[in-house]
């Protein structure tokens, strides 16, 4: 049952790494759209900028959005606990 949990958690690792570089690398076109209407201007500029700001940038956080919590959902899959302080460490640290 373990192993098979581990398993499971390890794909949907796998699938939230690459899930969140691909919303990572859209978010880094947006700049260039935003530089392209930069030197392109005019009307075109304006419709580049609107089309980016109203239709681009929504899926994009909405993704991000659908990803962050399927990371959450992995790491409790998996067992981890990220955001809990670890007592061992925090022991230590005020020890030096």
């Amino acid at each position: 049952m373990k192993e098979t949990r581990k398993k499971i958690a390890d794909v949907c690792k796998l699938i939230f790494g690459y899930g969140i570089m691909i919303v990572l690398f859209a978010g880094g076109l947006t700049f260039f759209g935003y530089v392209l209407a930069l030197i392109i201007g005019g009307e075109t500029a304006g419709a580049i900028c609107t089309w980016i700001y109203k239709s681009f940038i929504p899926v994009i956080i909405y993704a991000s959005t659908i990803l962050i919590l399927f990371g959450l959902a992995t790491m409790y899959l998996a067992g981890e606990k990220a955001l809990v302080p670890d007592m061992k460490k925090a022991s230590e640290e005020g020890e030096k």
